[in-house]
């Protein structure tokens, strides 16, 4: 008999999900009100998102999640072209992951490191998650468990050292209380934005659903339980980079790896070896983070229908019987990108911005369908048992959803703001490159449907 995730697994994947120490950092930059707009987006947007999704979950425990519930509420088309945009998000995304892994060892291990070797070393990284996510969904939790505990100490630790440090040298920015508040300007909606994109994947878990133990019981209770550690957790780590450096020094690819270095002194002469042990944990919750992404986005992938009859997207490792091709297919398109930014030279961080940029929109767009699918769906279903469903009845939910739904929609428009006007390649690449992910993603369902027409006839035929 198969085992199943427990809760405790179950909250372990998504806090490895979720948590991600590579880019929680560029809010800091606000300085201490960063601290403030943490804490507020998770009331306003996150607490909603989470009771959202421990409905959908709770209500609907099939494989696939987002995408079957989807599919419920619109229909075959939409639930296929969120199922698209999630993979082709990851797809984008893992290269800009494993960059930031090469730097971040680089810095800290290897100074000297060519390009050659950094190239190297993070189209290694890619094949590596790739290697786990054809070999199931058993080895990618055990090692998100991992890395679970791994990512809490490490922001645990940021929050420790940080209060040491701070008793010891000061800090450096001023933690006086009227630094605390909000001027809502630009940059704070802006690094609001950037929040939220940290905050989301509270859907992760739904998509390998038949491999959780009731998860009609213990999504609500993984929802509550991840939600409160994952914000904290966020809120610990934030305190510990802005006790070590001052907000206007905050880079969002580097910080963390100063904050650390700055945040070890407090070791004395063990400083160096207890900054090479935790940058190595960072580093592997780097490799976790792509993990549980791909694992999920593949797994929503391999339940749209027009991914079954396609040979690349429906075809089954013969020994593990996952969809290896889908994995290959996703290493394939990272290699090419990391290929492509190590070879522009020079030019490689403004498009590696742009890659990176292009990856959120498309990583946003699915959520745009999830909370007026949970709204549908209530409508639509009066007569279902809810085992849990968000408080205050419909007009509750439809409360959350907007909320929800206005996050989301905003931080897309921020995308496409950049202060400098329109840029040729950088919105070119947003909206071409979306235009063409979307056109795909209708083509592969269109042809989809030609198959399925193909079969019919010739099954027709046979009975005539």
């Amino acid at each position: 008999m198969e085992k199943k995730a427990s809760l405790f697994k179950m909250v372990s994947f998504t806090i490895c999900g979720i948590v991600v120490l590579d880019s929680f950092v560029a809010p800091a930059a606000m300085g201490v009100s960063s601290i403030t707009l943490w804490l507020l987006t998770a009331i306003i947007f996150f607490v909603p998102y989470g009771l959202i999704n421990a409905e959908l979950g709770a209500t609907y425990p099939e494989d696939g999640g987002i995408y079957a519930w989807v599919k419920r509420a619109f229909g075959e088309f939409h639930a296929t072209m969120i199922a698209w945009y999630y993979w082709v998000s990851v797809a984008f995304w893992m290269p800009a992951v494993f960059i930031a892994f090469s730097w971040w060892f680089s810095m800290a291990y290897a100074p000297n490191l060519s390009t050659f070797a950094s190239a190297s070393i993070t189209v290694f990284m890619c094949w590596v998650v790739v290697g786990i996510g054809i070999r199931g969904v058993d080895l990618g939790i055990k090692v998100t468990n991992i890395a679970a505990l791994v990512k809490t100490g490490v922001l645990l630790m940021f929050g420790g050292m940080g209060v040491v440090y701070a008793i010891r040298n000061g800090t450096a920015n001023d933690f006086a209380l009227a630094n605390f508040a909000l001027s809502f300007d630009f940059n704070s909606i802006a690094f609001s934005s950037a929040i939220v994109y940290n905050l989301l994947g509270f859907e992760l878990i739904s998509s390998i659903a038949s491999s959780i133990d009731s998860p009609e019981k213990n999504i609500p209770k993984m929802t509550i339980m991840a939600g409160v550690a994952i914000a904290a957790l966020y809120i610990i780590g934030t305190f510990g980079v802005l006790v070590a450096i001052p907000a206007e020094a905050i880079d969002p690819l580097d910080g963390f790896f100063y904050a650390l270095k700055e945040l070890c002194t407090v070791f004395g002469g063990a400083s160096t070896l207890v900054f090479n042990i935790i940058m190595a944990c960072a580093l592997f919750t780097l490799v976790s983070n792509m993990i549980s992404w791909s694992l999920g986005s593949v797994e929503i992938l391999d339940e749209a229908e027009f991914s079954k009859k396609t040979k690349v997207l429906g075809h089954r490792h013969p020994k593990y019987d996952t969809p290896d091709y889908s994995y290959v297919l996703m290493g394939c398109i990272s290699t090419a990108l990391i290929i492509l930014n190590f070879a522009l030279g020079e030019s490689a961080n403004e498009s590696f911005w742009t890659i990176l940029s292009f990856s959120f929109l498309v990583f946003f767009l699915p959520y745009v369908w999830l909370f007026p699918t949970a709204v549908k769906l209530r409508l639509k279903d009066k007569d279902l048992v809810r085992p849990y469903q968000v408080p205050f009845g419909l007009p509750g939910l439809l409360i959350a959803a907007f909320i929800c739904l206005s996050f989301i929609l905003f931080s897309i428009g921020l995308l496409f703001v950049t202060g400098d006007g329109f840029d040729p390649l950088y919105h070119g690449t947003l909206i071409i490159g979306t235009g063409l992910t979307t056109v795909a993603g209708i083509v592969l369902y269109r042809r989809s449907l030609r198959v399925d027409d193909n079969k019919n006839s010739k099954d027709d035929e046979g009975c005539a």
